[in-house]
């Protein structure tokens, strides 16, 4: 047999749905002279099946099935890199796809400078939910470049992903280079040891892998970094760090690279979970407390100085066990939300919460000066809105909501004070005016009213989610937004409205903020629709549709 210019391995498991689809797109590479090697990781349903019926249609497609299931993705692909036979190796997960030139434009990479250890690409992330795209770690691959060690990009360390790589089979086996078994992120360790030990890696702009995110797959059919819920999942990731801190250490990389990877962990992985807090119970909150604390304690201070200040409050809360405060902090995070109070000390220096921090490190992460709450322009002051209750109001899809804003840079003058809920389904806006009384100082309160048939959809109905948000206005006519926050535990309405389902909830994920979901219904579903990914317009669908829309 012909040696081919790259293996593909695709590990699966229990994906027979999914798997046509990864193959079909190496099938569709523009560069043909491939292996392909399905790595099975002893999958329970139907693919088997699946895998040998591709095998035996396509001679460049090798399926290997391991003899018991090992629980992670290092086995598999290792297993698959003992029958690889070509010079180069890139991996796909059975779920996600490589665009059609993606393996074009890696050899291409590789072959314009001999002896490259590996090349990069970019990554576009795809939600299946809404088919909305974007593109992973975009800055740091904007640009076409040969690196000549990662001591000089040392934020290349995000990019964490092995499978928007092409390696040279020479550099994985000089090093003895796998990937870990029976761990999870085995990606992080195995791509921050590649980093590490190559010499010369070349990254292109152009996109090379196609991540397929389910936000909201739930149970088995959830990826790992979206179990999440799972304490263990915790735990896995700090001893990932651990093990990457040890080689660090081990190869003498440690002081080049000891902030960029604690830094990274702090605005990535530590930051997924913070997203997360204020969804979970005050178990589960102590429990990852003590989990994550003892590795927070070692890293580097200059880390730590990186961050936004509303990223450092939530390390600090959760370091200091103020636990309650912490999920309280993250409903703000990205979002610029105030806290609700705010302690002085002796100096009139602000900090987050009710009290003065003890200690001089808590104080200066808690500190708030520099976000200037009393002084800063008005349309940039942070407050904090939160939806109190929801009740129902006359007509079958009126709602009167009961509003809290917190004031603690006391920037509203005494008394009542002009607010707006906006709202925009569709492209017109809705303005639903309302006041906000004082109930004490730096805390106001009001009721809006609003009523689901009466906002203006567009003709052909609309199929979307919004956010509310909450309007200020100063005595100037100065304007500020924020965002509405909702209880969590907030019930659910539905109304049946102008042809639409229309539900009022709490989002599910993140802040919290006050959710509005619009479904239309009937005939308006099959106009609308869900919203179509750009990647799924190939020819074969265009037909499809045009003999659907020949049909109707």
């Amino acid at each position: 047999m012909d040696t081919p210019d790259v293996t593909v391995t695709v590990i699966t498991y229990d994906d027979a749905a999914r798997l046509p689809r990864a193959v079909a797109s190496l099938q569709a590479q523009s560069h043909p002279n491939i292996e392909i090697v399905i790595s099975d990781d002893h999958s329970t349903d139907n693919t088997p099946d699946i895998a040998r019926e591709l095998a035996a249609a396509d001679p460049r497609i090798t399926y290997l099935r391991l003899p018991e299931n090992s629980g992670g993705c290092g086995v598999p692909r290792n297993r698959a890199l003992d029958l690889a036979r070509a010079p180069y190796l890139m991996f796909l997960d059975s779920d996600d796809e490589l665009p059609p030139r993606a393996v074009e434009f890696l050899l291409a990479a590789h072959r314009e400078h001999p002896g490259l250890d590996f090349a990069m690409g970019a990554v576009e992330r795809v939600r299946v939910d809404t088919g909305r795209t974007s593109r992973w770690m975009p800055h740091l691959v904007a640009e076409r470049r040969t690196v000549e060690g990662v001591e000089h990009e040392p934020d290349l360390l995000f990019e964490h992903l092995s499978t928007s790589k092409m390696y040279a089979r020479a550099f994985l086996d000089r090093h003895g280079l796998r990937f870990p078994e029976g761990i999870h992120y085995e990606d992080q360790l195995f791509s921050a040891q590649a980093y590490c030990l190559a010499k010369a890696f070349t990254i292109v702009p152009e996109t090379v892998y196609r991540w397929y995110i389910h936000p909201y797959a739930a149970g088995g059919t959830a990826s790992i970094s979206n179990q999440r819920h799972l304490l263990d999942n915790v735990r896995d990731r700090v001893h990932v760090q651990e093990l990457i801190d040890a080689f660090l250490a081990e190869s003498g990389r440690g002081d080049a690279l000891r902030e960029a990877k604690d830094h990274k962990f702090l605005k990535h992985d530590f930051r997924m979970y913070a997203g997360d807090l204020p969804h979970r119970d005050d178990a589960w909150l102590a429990e990852f407390a003590a989990v994550v604390n003892p590795y927070l304690d070692r890293l580097s201070p200059a880390a730590y100085a990186r961050l936004p200040r509303d990223e450092r409050v939530v390390l600090q809360l959760v370091r200091d066990l103020r636990l309650p405060e912490a999920r309280l902090a993250a409903r703000g995070l990205g979002h610029a939300v105030a806290p609700r109070t705010t302690a002085l000390d002796a100096a009139g220096t602000p900090y987050w919460g009710d009290r003065v921090p003890d200690t001089a490190w808590a104080r200066r992460e808690l500190s708030l000066a520099d976000l200037e709450l009393d002084t800063r322009p008005f349309r940039r002051a942070q407050f904090r809105h939160e939806l109190l209750s929801v009740e129902r109001g006359p007509g079958p899809a009126a709602l009167d909501l009961r509003v809290r804003t917190y004031d603690p840079g006391r920037r509203l003058s005494v008394g009542p004070q002009p607010a707006a809920l906006l709202l925009t389904p569709g492209r017109r806006r809705a303005t639903l005016r309302f006041r906000l009384d004082p109930v004490r100082p730096g805390v106001f309160e009001g009721r809006v009213r609003l009523d689901l048939a009466a906002l203006v959809l567009p003709r052909l109905g609309f199929a979307g989610t919004r956010h509310p948000l909450l309007q200020l206005t100063a005595p100037d006519g100065a304007r500020n937004t924020g965002l509405l926050l909702a209880p969590l535990d907030l019930p659910v309405r539905t109304a049946h409205v102008n042809r639409h389902r229309v539900t009022v909830e709490p989002e599910g994920k993140g802040a919290g903020r006050l959710q509005l979901r619009w479904e239309p219904l009937g005939p308006l579903a099959t106009r609308v629709g869900p919203p179509v990914h750009r990647a799924a317009r190939t020819p074969a669908v265009r037909r499809l549709r045009r003999l659907a829309r020949m049909i109707r």
